[in-house]
């Protein structure tokens, strides 16, 4: 197959996955809200908020083991199973003494549910290993499969759980029991690896990438969580407004699974232009579309409440696009072990709380003009990096 028709068929593969994965996340959501009574409801989208939260050391580990894999093509495999065992085990240790904490703050009453989300933490870590050992091979038609079938576990056994038993803890124990199977399938497709001893060095490479990607996900969401605090009143205009944003981030997701594995070799200059170009490509038709078609997509996407409102969606969308953008640099910069992007990333964080809670807050345009300059910013500061900063000495090039 041409490189061209390969590369294409990849991206499609890797959307396709990414899609369902989100869309079931909306199923879940809608079903669950007819099923539930609001308390119940409430209870569960917390749990499963904080489930998402457990889930980013699964991403900091999809992310080193791919770069690993894809600089050393020919090195055992049994290590870094070993590493992702390690980690699981340590999450689910740390998500059992945090349980406590977390029903107490979300006022959770179903004992059984806090437990049960205590036991997904582990296989969704080791979930981010195989899809790191498949991304750094680029085997992205699997990848994509595996994607799309731990969605459908964690959905499909939270569907089940809620249809036997009516409550927030059979959704979570069916959320368990889906990413569980969803893990041993993974291990199947990834070649069935057996663990063994691995250096503690690459735990500080997990470690890094997941406090990094923490990064991304609190400035993805953050210019929500000020706008609420900051303009309760018109918080779900704002909300209305903030689907832009992540749709111009989440477009051009498949662009940066690709691109990642590419960052380890000799083609890593080509694929990180490529790379840029595509991701604003496609994000920059969300903005066009904002710009040209702003109160429809207003309607379309909040119904006719919204019809009279005179919010301008475009900002929105530049600010999804300049997050896109930022998050194909951060990789570049974990792909060279290099924590200056992760630091600029958290005090990206900072300004932007800072603009808001000080400064711009007397309405939407305000909040998310101040989000859309800070991630512009993070984008100049992230490409001075790149191009000036020139390569460390490669993290993963150590041995095992």
């Amino acid at each position: 197959m041409p490189v061209q028709q390969r590369a294409g068929w990849h991206a499609l593969a890797v959307t396709a996955g990414v899609m369902t994965s989100n869309a079931s996340g909306y199923l879940l959501t809608v079903v669950a809200a007819r099923m539930l009574a609001p308390f119940a409801f409430g209870e569960l989208s917390a749990l499963l908020a904080v489930l998402l939260v457990a889930a980013v050391p699964a991403m900091g580990m999809a992310t080193a083991v791919a770069l690993r894999v894809a600089a050393h093509p020919g090195e055992p495999r049994g290590p870094l199973t070993g590493l992702g065992i390690a980690v699981a085990v340590g999450m689910t240790v740390l998500a059992a003494v945090a349980m406590p904490l977390v029903a107490h703050a979300l006022h959770v009453t179903d004992v059984g549910a806090l437990v049960w989300l205590a036991v997904s933490v582990a296989p969704l870590t080791v979930n981010g290993l195989w899809l790191g050992m498949l991304q750094g091979r680029q085997r992205f038609g699997r990848y994509s499969v595996l994607v799309a079938g731990e969605a459908a576990g964690r959905v499909g056994g939270a569907l089940t759980g809620l249809a036997i038993t009516g409550t927030s803890g059979g959704a979570m124990a069916g959320v368990a029991t889906g990413v569980t199977v969803s893990t041993c399938v993974g291990w199947v497709v990834s070649g069935r690896p057996v663990p063994a001893r691995f250096r503690a060095a690459r735990l500080a490479e997990v470690a890094h990438a997941a406090q990094a990607l923490l990064a991304v996900v609190v400035l993805v969401n953050l210019d929500l969580v000020l706008a609420r605090h900051v303009l309760p009143a018109v918080s779900g205009e704002y909300a209305v407004g903030a689907v832009l944003a992540k749709i111009a981030y989440w477009l051009p997701h498949a662009v940066a699974i690709l691109v990642l594995p590419r960052l380890t070799g000799a083609g890593r200059k080509k694929a990180m232009t490529a790379g840029l170009a595509v991701c604003a490509a496609l994000s920059g038709a969300v903005v066009l579309a904002a710009v040209l078609f702003g109160p429809e997509l207003l309607t379309l996407v909040g119904g006719q409440s919204y019809e009279d409102s005179e919010l301008s969606l475009w900002p929105f969308a530049v600010n999804g696009a300049f997050l896109a953008l930022a998050q194909i640099l951060l990789f570049a910069r974990i792909a060279d072990g290099d924590r200056r992007a992760t630091l600029l990333t958290w005090l990206a964080v900072a300004v932007e709380t800072a603009l808001v809670l000080g400064w711009l807050n007397d309405s939407p345009g305000q909040v998310v003009g101040a989000a859309a300059v800070t991630t512009g910013a993070l984008v100049a500061a992230g490409a001075f990096v790149e191009l000036r900063g020139g390569r460390l000495p490669p993290r993963h090039g150590r041995t095992t």
